[in-house]
């Protein structure tokens, strides 16, 4: 899948970046640690909901599928801070 970026730039989708973005904006956060693991998981199903929309998707469709799938499984604080992290 390929990411087209603010700057114009197309690139491929990278989960490992999708879950540091994910653990950096949960490190501020104390009650809702995420492990490496969990991130990546995260990452995982991040990847997974965007594959099939479309073949080039934006850093926005990245930035909401994550936000969702955060707040999907309880993890407010977190996405309150990784829309924050985003900006």
């Amino acid at each position: 899948m390929k990411i087209t970026k603010k700057n114009g730039n197309v690139v491929l989708f990278d989960d490992e970046k999708v879950a540091r973005s994910i653990l950096n904006a949960n490190a501020a956060i104390a009650p809702e640690k995420l492990s490496e693991k969990e991130a990546a998981a995260i990452a995982d199903e991040v990847f997974l909901r965007l594959a099939g929309a479309n073949e080039i998707i934006t850093t926005q469709d990245i930035r909401d599928c994550v936000n969702a799938v955060l707040l999907e499984k309880g993890l407010l604080l977190t996405a309150r801070q990784y829309m924050e992290y985003k900006k």
